[in-house]
């Protein structure tokens, strides 16, 4: 009886956190701030539980995400730009991500958005829609 209630306990703690867990998935946009100049950078993100892939595009290409984490708002990663590595920690919180960045060129901050869907209509024109043909 004690065992079913501990058992019930921990299991709702578990989906309990699960729950917590940051809606991250989907594009975020930012940009960051160079000697020369800021430049526009994307984020793909995908949590799966606890693991957080994805991708960080640039304007050149992009490069994959590694040893991402998702813990309650609170997001980690790191990626690897030529031959340095480069970590990433961020909190969410709704629409906006707070990232601080820490690479071979010092440490810096960002802020990215949540990228807005683009809405499509299920809808077509009546030109596009496809004939009926009539028996004869």
């Amino acid at each position: 009886m004690i065992r079913n209630a501990v058992i019930a306990g921990i299991l709702g703690a578990l989906f309990a956190a699960a729950g917590f867990a940051a809606d991250i998935d989907g594009h975020w946009d930012g940009s960051m701030s160079t000697p020369n100049g800021d430049f526009q950078i994307g984020f793909n993100f995908k949590a799966d539980g606890a693991k957080l892939t994805g991708s960080v595009e640039f304007p050149n290409g992009s490069i994959p995400i590694e040893e991402g984490k998702v813990e309650g708002d609170h997001i980690s990663f790191k990626t690897h730009f030529q031959d340095s590595e480069v970590t990433h920690e961020g909190t969410v919180s709704g629409d906006t991500i707070q990232l601080h960045v820490e690479g071979p060129w010092g440490k810096s901050d960002m802020t990215l958005k949540r990228a807005k869907e683009k809405k499509t209509s299920s809808r077509l024109a009546p030109w596009l829609r496809p004939r009926q043909r009539v028996a004869a």
